[in-house]
């Protein structure tokens, strides 16, 4: 049985390997785009959630922060009480800035007329930080004018502005993490997609049926070039991210490839999944590219930020598979987290990969009528 598995996997392979068209899809248009998405794109983003460390708790500080959280580009997500929580906090991805106020904030203010304040910001997405301390210190502003009216020494309030994981501010820190599981999930829904459906086309599904192969094995054999291709892909799209665009990569290396190929198997057996249900290769194409693209760009959070969406739209996030690999992403090769930080979205493609692979296998029709 396992001899004519691989017999299956070898003449699909084959198969792939003849058609030039296919693998210039599969391999090249990943490197351009991965190239010219990490060089091109830019984006602006607003509102995300923020802590606030205040050991002063005085009548000013407690005005900026109701100030800053009565703002629609702010919600206070936590207060905090050490400076320990601070990175704990970005770290589990609840912030994606932190306010912080030295002791004896309105003391120094009122008697010495000079104060600061510290934010300190999630850069790995430079757009969405550079954004959010515009506006927290806009708010600081608009409070030391509030201030100076009938003093007659001004007073000043200077901010402190650190980004974390991206202090350059580089544009293709949050691109090329959203690009790349663009890229994979919508190349191995696509190649796999007509695979199946193609043996229709064809007249040789028959073959297929009257091998003594269980439907399960016939879906994995059309599986495994694909995955093997993919893991090409993977591996040109992190060279270039790290020798092109100039990534880094600051967790494991082995985490961060193993994650890629548990979403790219995700997404060839969503293709597979397309390939049982549909009739020709070119509505397997419409559905895999065009159904599969407008979501990910939406939903994935990389274009466009989900917590500003209406609770609906942020609900039906969570079935896009790219969402969860962008976190993922971003997590380990930016700041450098480990499974324990990540395992939920992990556990969350493995679910979507089972749940699809099951049903892939369920809806294969082992009859043509």
């Amino acid at each position: 049985m396992l001899s004519q598995f691989f017999v299956f996997v070898k003449k699909e392979t084959l198969h792939i390997w003849r058609d030039k068209r296919t693998l210039f899809i599969l391999i090249g248009m990943p490197l351009v785009q991965i190239t010219i998405f990490g060089f091109a794109l830019t984006n602006e983003v607003k509102n995300a959630k923020i802590a606030i460390l205040d050991p002063s708790n005085d009548a000013y500080t407690r005005r900026i922060a109701d100030r800053i959280e009565a703002s629609q580009y702010f919600e206070t997500e936590k207060a905090l009480h050490t400076p320990g929580e601070i990175q704990k906090a970005f770290r589990e991805g609840k912030i994606k800035l932190a306010l912080i106020f030295p002791t004896n904030f309105e003391n120094e203010l009122t008697h010495t007329h000079h104060a600061q304040v510290q934010f300190i910001a999630d850069a790995s997405d430079p757009n969405v930080a550079t954004t959010l301390t515009n506006y927290a210190n806009a708010i600081i502003s608009d409070f030391q004018s509030e201030l100076m009216q009938g003093q007659q020494l001004p007073y000043s309030i200077k901010p402190e502005v650190r980004m974390l994981y991206n202090p350059q501010l580089i544009g293709a820190y949050n691109f090329v993490p959203g690009v790349m599981a663009m890229i994979l999930l919508l190349v191995c829904t696509m190649m796999t997609s007509i695979s199946i459906v193609r043996e229709k086309e064809n007249g040789t599904m028959e073959v297929l049926l009257a091998s003594p192969l269980k439907p399960s094995m016939v879906v994995g054999a059309k599986m495994v070039p694909y995955l093997l291709l993919s893991s090409i892909n993977i591996a040109s799209i992190l060279t270039l991210s790290v020798y092109v665009l100039g990534l880094p990569i600051r967790g494991s290396l082995g985490l961060l490839v193993g994650e890629s190929l548990l979403f790219t198997i995700t997404a060839l057996t969503l293709g597979l999944l397309i390939s049982n249900i549909t009739a020709s290769q070119q509505i397997a194409m419409m559905i895999s590219l065009v159904g599969m693209f407008l979501p990910t760009l939406m939903f994935s959070g990389f274009m466009f930020p989900i917590e500003n969406m209406p609770l609906l739209l942020q609900v039906i996030s969570h079935a896009i598979p790219a969402r969860w690999f962008f976190v993922i992403i971003k997590a380990v090769m930016l700041k450098g987290l480990g499974l324990q930080a990540v395992w939920k979205e992990t556990a969350i493609l493995a679910g979507m990969t089972l749940f699809l692979g099951i049903l892939a296998v369920k809806k294969f029709k082992t009859r043509l009528q």
